[in-house]
């Protein structure tokens, strides 16, 4: 009696396996770009819109504003003249806003600003008027802190309080929870340290970084 012959699977080679799993890759990285690219306009649109909103939070009394571009180490409106300035600039141009009453009066300006906090980059603004040389407000734009402990920067009201009139001279100082005694101190967060001097610092960089050319730039206005 004859035994008949099992015919075998045939399995498919490695080269296929590697061609399927590249293609499969590729259109995978091309839904991703096409989703990014699509939704790009949409995400720059919102954090235009809340960064405009958050310059009237920052500065008090404030009812409209100018866009201030920091070319060479100075302050121009932006204006289409000032086209030619930014296109020099390599990279994109760094900004801030000059916030006026209803009589156009400054009232101080709305500062933007970054530093690394305890999970990543805390994006924030804050308002400051230069002839009293004060914080005069502060908003959280992004931030990924640890729920619950580094989001405090956003939500604990005492924290927030401190960036109502807070001197900026010499410097910021910040300090232990209740320990506040000076115009120039800031009351750090308990269980969220890191964070808070975090946006200590992204202020104190800010000043240093901005207040020469706000005072010259304020000083040619008046």
């Amino acid at each position: 009696m004859e035994l008949e012959a099992i015919p075998q699977e045939s399995h498919p080679s490695s080269f296929r396996l590697i061609a399927t799993l590249g293609i499969a890759g590729l259109f995978s990285g091309l839904v991703l770009v096409g989703v990014y690219l699509s939704t790009l306009p949409i995400i720059e649109a919102n954090k235009a819109k809340a960064l405009k909103e958050a310059v009237f939070h920052v500065v008090p009394g404030c009812q409209s504003f100018q866009t201030l571009l920091f070319v060479n180490g100075k302050l121009l409106l932006e204006k289409a003249e000032n086209s030619e300035n930014k296109e020099k600039q390599s990279g994109e141009v760094e900004k801030i806003f000059a916030c006026y009453d209803q009589e156009k009066v400054l009232q101080g300006f709305a500062i933007p600003g970054s530093e690394p906090g305890f999970q990543d980059l805390i994006q924030g603004i804050f308002g400051y008027q230069a002839e009293k040389k004060i914080i005069i407000g502060f908003e959280v734009l992004e931030s990924r802190e640890t729920p619950g402990l580094g989001d405090k920067i956003i939500k604990d009201k005492n924290f927030i309080a401190n960036f109502t009139a807070l001197s900026v001279v010499p410097e910021l100082v910040p300090v232990k929870p209740g320990s506040k005694q000076k115009k120039n101190q800031v009351e750090t967060i308990t269980g969220a340290t890191i964070s808070s001097k975090a946006v200590v610092r992204l202020l104190q960089n800010s000043i240093n970084r901005w207040r020469p050319a706000i005072e010259e730039w304020a000083k040619a206005a008046n």
